[in-house]
């Protein structure tokens, strides 16, 4: 379905940013946190704070794993932060690179496992990794490859993961603009592979790990109640996208945007952009109903609402700067990070959280 989503009142939100621009030398304050579900009013914990640029997170087994670009991986259990990283992987940190990506093996065979989208530099030159990280006691015990080699950049680089209901891994690949392997055969991808990194043979093309194509970043993918795969895709500067994925499918990029043309369209079309985040589809509860797409906003500051189907939508949280990423939490709530440390955000004291929005 093609269906192009206005968001209302980001471009007045926009206009303030640029005017915020012109005196950088001043602390930017930030409005109380709101949500505004429908029925309720708003309730907002803060978990942690003082995260250094978080880029990513993922929920497993009572703990949340938070994603710093420059390569820390910090856990929230307990309620408690904890003092130092599970690991520090080494990272070329530098605005979209550096470890951007996180995801939590849902059964893993041989005790608890993080996949990490890296960035690294080699020879003067960016490039990607997936890599695994056994852990237990609050560290990291062994680490491996999953993928290499794959195309990065300071700009569009991708990153998304997630686990899908096939057990497969999902990762998505960014467009890499101006790298070695722009254009390559893994540029602009979904890809899906085994835990280990080896191809499923039931891959739209054997022996390849790619499961579509037609993407310039993609920040985030989940799979909705009937299970279709969706992806949060980033337009240049506006037309971010919301795609429901078909296996073997053209999604549009770089011939087409949104929706028309011969490639497969997105299913939701954000113009002003809302400088999409990462995506959780929720199951239902006092933020909204059951099948809504959760979409963090850079632009709008929101946790942003989208029912793909019938093209409603809403701001379910806000007030506390940029939201970059968003993970359903238990009894109906959410996780969020805020991204205010980083080149493109203002940060105040306290920046950056991890929040659980309830109502």
């Amino acid at each position: 379905m093609d269906r192009r989503l206005r968001i209302a009142g980001i471009a007045g939100a926009l206009a303030v940013s640029a005017a915020i621009l012109l005196s950088p030398s001043q602390g930017v304050p930030l409005p109380e946190p709101t949500t505004t579900p429908e029925g309720g009013s708003g309730s907002v914990a803060v978990l942690a704070t003082g995260l250094d640029e978080p880029r990513a997170i993922a929920v497993s087994g009572g703990a949340v794993y938070i994603a710093e670009r420059d390569g820390a991986i910090r856990a929230v259990e307990g309620g408690s932060l904890s003092e130092r990283a599970l690991i520090t992987l080494r990272a070329a940190g530098r605005h979209d690179a550096g470890l951007v990506g996180l995801a939590a093996h849902p059964d893993p065979p041989a005790g608890p496992a993080l996949y990490a989208y890296v960035t690294y530099e080699e020879g003067g030159e960016l490039w990607n990794r997936v890599m695994w990280i056994r852990h237990g006691d609050g560290r990291a015990v062994d680490v491996g490859t999953v993928i290499d080699g794959l195309p990065a950049a300071e700009f569009a680089n991708g990153g998304a993961m997630a686990f899908g209901p096939d057990g497969m891994l999902y990762v998505g690949t960014g467009s890499a603009p101006g790298s070695p392997g722009e254009g390559g055969p893994l540029a602009g991808k979904i890809l899906r592979v085994d835990p280990d990194g080896s191809v499923p043979p039931d891959n739209p093309v054997a022996g390849s790990a790619v499961y579509a194509s037609g993407f310039r970043d993609p920040r985030g993918i989940a799979w909705g109640v009937d299970g279709a795969m969706l992806v949060a895709d980033a337009g240049p500067s506006k037309n971010d996208e919301i795609t429901i994925v078909s296996a073997g499918a053209h999604h549009g990029w770089p011939d087409e945007v949104c929706s028309g043309g011969v490639h497969v369209g997105a299913a939701a079309c954000f113009d002003p952009a809302l400088g999409i985040g990462g995506i959780a589809v929720y199951a239902g509860g006092p933020l909204g109903g059951a099948g809504a797409v959760m979409a963090a906003s850079l632009r709008a500051g929101t946790i942003h609402s989208v029912d793909v189907s019938t093209g409603e939508q809403g701001t379910v949280f806000g007030g506390l700067g940029r939201m970059r990423d968003v993970a359903a939490a238990p009894g109906g709530s959410l996780y969020a990070i805020t991204s205010n440390t980083d080149s493109g955000g203002f940060a105040g004291g306290g920046d950056d959280r991890l929040v659980r929005v309830d109502r």
